[in-house]
């Protein structure tokens, strides 16, 4: 808890360095529903149980919110600072024994699960192309992942935690063909032998003023890892809108 702080304190004041004269800050809020398409864990990676948080229990669907502040400096350079944190519950019985976490859950017990993805981002992204309708970037995205699953039934509780950083690749497509109406097509992503790890917006959008756009779209977020401390990959639909404010 104290290092993923610490590496939160060298990012803030990181970004805060590069501020400079004729610069541009955007504030991008994101909401919406996030629906599970498959979670699927064993946890250890060798040993557990293998069991799915959509298909053995119930996954509900929730509520999520993400902030992003962008800083583009020298009109080509942006720093941005993501914050997306992410809870989903999910509840229902398992038919066998199941083992999670060194727990082992009796067949039958009424099991409550939470799993919890926290994302802290800081992404550097060099705008490859400048055109009047197209606006196209790439870079790269240092991520803190602050991530848990648990899983509880009537006196028993296991929970696998693990906070970890992930390097990805940005990139950034904006279409706007000179009208209000435009299209977004926004991510980080990564693939190792280790795991992978997606998370791309499709959304369209619409200019409200100068210095406020609104969108709606799709989010996916995908991935996970294969070891033996740890099995577990999902993929999390997220049905979005927000807004863009620009300074």
């Amino acid at each position: 808890m104290k290092t993923r702080f610490t590496l939160l304190i060298v990012i803030t004041i990181s970004f805060f360095c590069v501020i400079q004269a004729k610069s541009q800050t955007v504030i991008d809020v994101e909401t919406g529903l996030v629906v599970t398409g498959y979670n699927n864990v064993r946890i250890p990676g060798n040993t557990g149980t293998p069991f799915s948080l959509k298909n053995d229990l119930d996954a509900n669907p929730g509520f999520f919110y993400r902030l992003r502040v962008s800083h583009t400096f020298n009109s080509r350079h942006t720093l941005s600072l993501l914050y997306a944190p992410l809870k989903l519950k999910s509840d229902g019985r398992f038919a066998d024994d199941l083992i999670f976490e060194n727990v082992t859950f009796p067949a039958g017990s009424e099991l409550k699960g939470v799993y919890k993805f926290n994302s802290y981002r800081l992404t550097y992204r060099y705008e490859l192309v400048r055109t009047g309708s197209v606006n196209f970037g790439l870079g790269l995205t240092a991520k803190i992942r602050d991530a848990s699953i648990s899983l509880k039934s009537p006196g028993l509780y296991s929970e696998k935690t693990n906070v970890g950083f992930v390097p990805l690749v940005n990139f950034r497509m904006l279409w706007h063909p000179g009208t209000r109406f435009g299209l977004l097509i926004d991510g980080d992503a990564l693939a190792a032998k280790q795991g992978r790890a997606e998370d791309v917006l499709v959304a369209a959008t619409y200019d409200i003023s100068g210095n406020l756009r609104l969108k709606a779209g799709y989010r996916i977020l995908e991935g996970g890892a294969d070891n033996a401390e740890v099995y577990n990959f999902a993929l999390l639909n997220y049905f979005s809108v927000g807004c863009l404010l620009q300074f």
